[in-house]
């Protein structure tokens, strides 16, 4: 009784003792003091026996080149663990390391011939294989344990994810490919897992290795719908959207279960990067479906709103399109009817009509049956009543607009939309030359959730502070803030002349950028693209390490692709922005452009 008491009392000094003998060992293999390390580890093992310490003691025999001592140490592990297939590899290990390869290949050979039904054992082994560099010989593990189990779709994530480190592209297909012809539930998984191969990967022979694998399993297979999906969630991730909406159309016309769905989202994904063309060809193929069919309001409300946004940029549109437009949004709210779920439709008709037709009269009745519908949910009562604001700072109803926003920004203090509503109430300050007020609001709003809010507070912020002048006042900002009105309510020869007086009236000034940057706007809205590039062109030289750099990059970009047809010069604005502006908005759209037009080419 008294030994027993005596080494109870004893029994924490002794796991005190080891604990601190482990820390000192793994201090002395941390500071590469292998000698040290290895003397604790020895007793260590030699006490416990513990894989853990094994491990540790085999790094130190082979840091210190001491491989005899590591062959016992692991044969002697070996009898210990006798189901521990890795053991073998840190046996071949060993024998590569002293130039005896075909006992490390025979020690590799007999871990694989040992494989069986335990799924551990063989992850173990493969991880083993894996951690030391021999992939190949990872692979052979996944494959022994898919025969010997005799199930060809074990193993297929792992076997895909070692065959895409080894470039073995085609392989990999194979994988993901077999296993969805047997579980078509899995699409979504592959999906992830090519997604993330394809971000990760920057050889270009991943993708067109996809696009090979899946062009040839829908010839071998053209009623398979899986695989026709598959090629369009391809398409979109290469943003290939015209080549994915030919596939969604052949699955409209293939497989009639589908009933257009696919087309529809090509259409909408196409809009939402920008692929205006691509969305209204979608659109418009639903549209010719007829009323009856299930989709025809989505696509009717879509092309609208695609053709909308193509339009709605800072080019000039003519009176032909306008009218056409025009035309088209009647016909629809006339075809559709006038509810929330056309509410959109009647709010882009009638920034067509203020901003282009000049119908102020037609826009805010528009804007005002929005308000004034019933069922209309929160959101879109606000963001019309911004618009509304926007519409009546327009026709110089300056206050009625401060009044509209100060009521959206009060509605929605704890969203985007009211912070929308205090930075267009920031920006009528300044209109009014209030520059004080208006910078305190911008700096507040320069921390908010909305990245383009918090991005557009930053410029009108900076604006005002970078153009103060020495002596506290700001003669050269309300001269700036005067005509950059002028240019908002659409008077732009008014706004070209009191633009062109600021520059005369001094032969430098920090806010001389901002004013190359508007009179290109004018240009482009009056439709006179190559002047517009022309100023453009001066202010990325003259200010290229300014705030509006990367804008007035990628503002040359577009105007020279969709205006000027000039696609040499889009590419090499493109890539200016991507390698040189890496924290600019644009890089990921600018990204994409450039791809589309070099494979263009």
């Amino acid at each position: 009784m008294k030994r027993l008491t005596l080494f109870l009392f004893l029994l924490p000094l002794l796991v005190i003792a080891q604990q601190s003998d482990e820390q000192m060992a793994s201090y002395y293999l941390q500071n590469k003091e292998y000698d040290k390390a290895t003397t604790l580890y020895e007793v260590l093992y030699d006490k416990t026996s513990n894989a853990f310490y094994y491990q540790m003691l085999y790094r130190c025999y082979v840091a210190e080149e001491r491989y005899r001592d590591a062959e016992k140490l692991t044969q002697r592990r070996m009898r210990q663990a006798k189901g521990d297939l890795a053991l073998y590899v840190d046996m071949g290990e060993l024998y590569l390391k002293q130039g005896q390869k075909r006992k490390a290949e025979k020690m590799f050979n007999n871990a694989v011939d040992k494989v069986g039904f335990d799924g551990n054992q063989v992850g173990d082994l493969a991880e083993a294989f894996t951690q030391t560099g021999h992939l190949d010989w990872a692979v052979k593990t996944y494959l022994t344990a898919r025969e010997r189990t005799n199930n060809p779709y074990l193993y297929v994530m792992e076997l895909a994810t070692l065959y895409e480190r080894q470039g073995l592209y085609e392989q990999m297909m194979q994988e993901y490919f077999d296993l969805l012809d047997k579980t078509p539930g899995s699409m979504g998984n592959i999906q992830l897992s090519l997604q993330r191969a394809l971000q990760e990967t920057s050889n270009p022979a991943l993708a067109e290795g996809l696009r090979g694998a899946l062009s040839s399993r829908l010839r071998k297979n053209p009623e398979n719908s899986l695989y026709v999906e598959m090629m369009i969630w391809f398409c979109l991730q290469q943003n290939d959207f015209p080549f994915a909406l030919t596939q969604a159309k052949a699955v409209d016309a293939r497989f009639k279960d589908d009933g257009g769905q696919q087309v529809l989202r090509v259409a909408q994904i196409a809009q939402n990067n920008g692929e205006y063309a691509t969305a209204i060809e979608g659109y418009q193929y639903l549209v010719r479906k007829g009323r009856e069919h299930d989709l025809y309001f989505n696509a009717r409300v879509g092309e609208l709103d695609a053709r909308f946004l193509q339009l709605n940029k800072n080019y000039a549109i003519s009176p032909k399109d306008l009218g056409k437009i025009i035309k088209d949004y009647d016909n629809a709210l006339a075809d559709l009817g006038k509810s929330p779920l056309t509410a959109t439709l009647m709010r882009n008709e009638a920034n067509l009509l203020a901003y282009s037709g000049g119908d102020l009269q037609k826009a805010s009745d528009l804007l005002y049956d929005v308000i004034e519908m019933p069922q209309l949910d929160k959101a879109t009562l606000n963001e019309t009543k911004l618009e509304l604001g926007d519409l009546l700072l327009f026709a110089g109803e300056i206050w009625d607009a401060s009044l509209l926003y100060s009521q959206v920004e009060k509605a929605s203090s704890n969203d985007v939309t009211g912070a929308q509503a205090k930075l267009k109430n920031a920006r009528l300050s300044y209109f009014n030359h209030d520059f004080g007020w208006a910078k305190a609001q911008l700096d507040v709003l320069r921390a908010s959730t909305s990245k383009l809010v918090a991005n557009d507070a930053m410029q009108l912020s900076l604006l005002i502070s970078d153009n103060m002048e020495d002596d506290s006042t700001y003669t050269m900002l309300e001269r700036y803030a005067a005509a950059d009105l002028l240019l908002y309510r659409g008077r732009l020869e008014e706004a070209w002349q009191a633009f062109d007086t600021i520059t005369m009236l001094s032969l430098s000034h920090p806010i001389f950028d901002e004013v190359l940057m508007q009179k290109a706007k004018i240009r482009m809205k009056q439709g006179r693209y190559a002047a517009a590039d022309s100023l453009l062109s001066q202010l990325v030289e003259l200010y290229g390490n300014d705030i509006l750099a990367d804008d007035a990059w990628m503002m040359r970009a577009e105007l020279n692709e969709n205006q000027l047809q000039n696609v040499r010069c889009a590419m090499e604005c493109y890539e200016k922005i991507i390698l040189d502006y890496p924290s600019s908005l644009y890089v990921e759209r600018a990204r994409r452009r450039y791809g589309e037009l070099k494979r263009a080419r």
